[in-house]
């Protein structure tokens, strides 16, 4: 019984011959999010603000549209809740307020006027700039340790062209996303952080995947053109990424939709970065293999070609 395949297994698109246009527009998005990276910024949350953290407890489960609501209603700025463990219990965030020390406290008796007597206060924090221009400090190298340490890895798995081409793309992947999120204005706190880092893991392993496939047709066909070698190894490996990419997508449009507002923007980054990681994968990491000198044998090869077989 045959299994079933999205696209045809014996598909043969000529990815390799539009490598430009892909270059070209690859290139263009990178500008674009340099540029309104550089002019709008990023609408930073209350990680790397600082603000007022608030844990609470309700007498029932916390209907927390409601008093998101009332505490909108205020005029403190960005306020964000989430359940925390229990369903009676919520962190608030709250951005930090103008006025210093004075400023917050009276922030904190505004919330607790709104909320009522039925609310237990079970801790009150307040996260400085200092605590706040370190968590971003840290988010940044941990981006940046990641993308070393997959330099690192594709490296020692294949070879360092192969690294290369795979640190191109998935810097490709960080910077679109982060200028995706400076376009939209959405806020970028340390779940986003975590949302990029998990668009780096996706973008290398689609990548490792065709790259896998790549490396076993150049020990087989050590006198095919390059190009049309490279055309082959994407196309032997589409159906497989564009499945993967698809039931990914199912997942994190529930969770979009039907999340809530606590992990929309989270869900919204990583669709995209599943999305833009596909992308990179096949129209970019690849094609830059040509650019690349990479070597047609190894030494695990035996001095035998395997006949390569007619196009389809």
């Amino acid at each position: 019984m045959r299994g079933f395949n999205l696209i045809p297994a014996d598909i043969n698109l000529g990815l390799i011959s539009r490598k430009t246009v892909f270059f070209a527009f690859s290139l263009l998005l990178v500008v674009l999010s340099v540029a309104v990276f550089s002019i709008k910024g990023l609408s930073y949350g209350i990680d790397f603000k600082g603000g007022i953290m608030i844990d609470v407890r309700t007498s029932g489960p916390a209907d927390l549209g409601a008093m998101r609501s009332e505490l909108g209603a205020l005029g403190l700025g960005e306020v964000a809740l989430q359940e925390f463990g229990q369903p009676d219990d919520v962190l608030i965030r709250i951005q930090r307020q103008p006025g210093g020390e004075e400023g917050q406290q009276a922030a904190l008796t505004k919330v607790k006027q709104a909320l009522g007597p039925g609310v237990e206060y079970r801790r009150t924090e307040f996260v400085g700039p200092k605590v706040s221009s370190e968590l971003l400090l840290d988010g940044v190298m941990a981006v940046g340790f990641a993308i070393l340490a997959i330099l690192i890895y594709i490296w020692f798995r294949f070879e360092w062209q192969f690294g290369l081409g795979a640190i191109v793309a998935l810097l490709h992947d960080v910077v679109t996303t982060i200028g995706i999120f400076a376009l939209m204005g959405l806020e970028f706190n340390l779940s986003t952080v975590a949302a990029v880092l998990t668009i780096a893991g996706y973008s290398i392993n689609d990548t490792v995947v065709v790259y896998d496939r790549v490396r076993e047709n150049l020990r087989k066909f050590k006198k095919m053109a390059l190009p049309e070698l490279l055309n082959n190894s994407i196309n032997q490996t589409l159906s497989r990424t564009v499945i993967t990419s698809l039931t990914t997508l199912l997942a994190l449009l529930a969770l979009y939709f039907l999340g809530g507002e606590v992990i929309r923007d989270f869900s919204f980054a990583m669709i995209w970065g599943v999305l833009i990681g596909t992308y990179s994968s096949v129209c970019l990491a690849v094609p830059l293999l040509l650019y690349m000198n990479i070597r047609r044998s190894s030494r695990q090869d035996s001095d035998k070609e395997t006949v390569a077989p007619a196009s389809p």
